[in-house]
Order: structure tokens, then C-alpha cells, then sequence
């Protein structure tokens, strides 16, 4: 066999180790795609803390301000109804003791009556008159009730007449309402009683318009040798007390 000729050229020599060496440029790829994707968690990371509801985001301040707004107005809502079944109790309870307040003022009235007819306070009484109540029925209109009485000593009984009079200012000025003018007749005539231990004598009056009373005088006039009988009561007293006010 002949050998091949030689081409004048030698072979270049291989570096030893250069097939295991790696390239330059896929290493700095995968550390820049490295880099990036940190940088993205990052910026993911950041948007989240300003876009997600933490505990300092203003929706949920105003969401738990809504809520404590609405707690409020649940306990005012609360308070406001305690308040008004308090103001009803004690209206209640207002009106209650007014109504005992008559009914022991009744009461008293009943004794003191009843007290001219036994014990001591019966001695030397004649005839007197014990009470006396005005109701109205229109504007100027009043309906009067006088309880008139006498000792149980007096074996006779008591008969005669009884008038009322009437004190007050009209126009700034002191007035005096006779019988004629309260029953608006000049010949009017007085009202009859008959009676052995009480008596209650009924009728109406009528007062001129703009006339302020203030006091009330009801005369008794006996028939025979008697001497008449006067007692004058204040108006306020006679009259009805105001409902109490809510």
C-alpha cells in the first residue's frame, strides 16, 4: 500500500479542556431573565400593598366608620324610645297623683263637712255656706254649685234666698257684677233654699265679655228675722285646676 503524500500543512493541535468550557452568552441570558423576574415579584409585591384593603387603605377606614356610624345611630335610636317611655310613665304618673290629690282634697271636704254635724266643731254653727264650684259652660257662661248647711242644734228649718256677686277688673279697671247683672235682669230674683241640715243649690251665670273675675261673694238671706250670711271665696278656688301640662 502507498502511503498518502503529505499536503506541507500540519494539523492544528486542540487546546486541552476547550470542548468542556460553556459559552459566554447563555449564562448572562438566565442571570438577566433572573434579575427580571425579581424585579417583577417586586413590583407585584408593591402593587399589592397599594391596591389590596390593608389595615390604613381609606375604603376600609370609611367601611368601619359606616359601621361605627351605624352603631350610633342604633343607640340613639335605643336612647330616643327610653326617653320617650319615660317622659309617658311620668306623664302618667303625673296625672295619677293629680287625680289622688282630688280625690284626698275631696275627701278633706267630705270631713270638714260632715264635722259641722258631729264633735265639737258642730257647737254654734247656724246657717253657713260650706262650698262653692264654678264649671264652665261657654266662653262667658259658668254653671255654679253652692252647699249651704246648719247645726244639727237647729230643730227648724232653713229657708230663704241666695244671691251671688262677682269681683274682677274689665278694661284695667275694678268691677262689681250685682245678681241682676250676672243673670242679665234687673228684677232678677235670688235663688230659693229650704233645707234642715244641707242643702245644694244649682244654677248658671254670665259674665260680659273681657270681665277678669277674681273673687266670688254668695249671700244668704234667711226669711223672717235672720240675719244674712256671707262668705266670699277667691276665684281661683272655686274654679277647676288646669290638666298638667305633658
Amino acid at each position: 500500500m502507498i502511503p498518502p503524500e503529505p499536503t506541507g500543512q500540519s494539523p492544528t493541535p486542540a487546546s486541552p479542556g476547550a470542548s468542556a468550557r460553556p459559552p459566554h452568552g447563555p449564562r448572562w441570558a438566565r442571570v438577566l431573565l433572573g434579575v427580571t423576574a425579581v424585579s417583577l415579584l417586586f413590583g407585584l409585591w408593591g402593587a399589592w400593598q397599594v391596591f389590596a384593603p390593608g389595615a390604613a387603605h381609606p375604603q376600609r377606614q370609611l367601611a368601619a366608620q359606616a359601621a361605627q356610624i351605624e352603631e350610633l345611630q342604633q343607640q340613639v335610636a335605643t336612647l330616643t324610645r327610653s326617653d320617650q317611655i319615660s317622659r309617658d310613665a311620668n306623664r302618667e304618673l303625673q296625672g295619677t297623683l293629680a287625680e289622688r290629690d282630688e280625690e284626698i282634697a275631696a275627701l278633706r271636704a267630705d270631713v270638714a263637712f260632715y264635722e259641722r254635724f258631729v264633735g265639737s266643731t258642730s257647737q254654734g254653727r247656724e246657717l253657713s255656706v260650706h262650698e262653692l264650684r264654678m264649671q264652665p259652660r261657654t266662653d262667658q257662661g259658668w254653671h255654679y254649685t253652692a252647699t249651704l248647711t246648719q247645726s244639727l242644734a237647729r230643730d227648724a228649718a232653713s229657708e230663704g234666698e241666695m244671691r251671688l256677686a262677682i269681683e274682677g277688673t274689665r278694661n284695667g279697671r275694678l268691677q262689681t257684677l250685682a245678681w241682676s247683672d250676672l243673670r242679665q235682669r234687673a228684677d232678677a230674683p235670688g235663688v230659693p233654699y229650704a233645707f234642715k241640715y244641707f242643702q245644694q243649690v244649682e244654677g248658671d251665670i254670665v259674665l260680659p265679655p273681657g270681665f277678669q273675675p277674681l273673687r266670688v261673694t254668695v249671700r244668704l238671706a234667711p226669711k223672717g228675722r235672720g240675719a244674712a250670711v256671707e262668705r266670699a271665696f277667691s276665684w281661683a278656688d272655686v274654679t277647676p285646676r288646669s290638666a298638667p301640662e305633658p
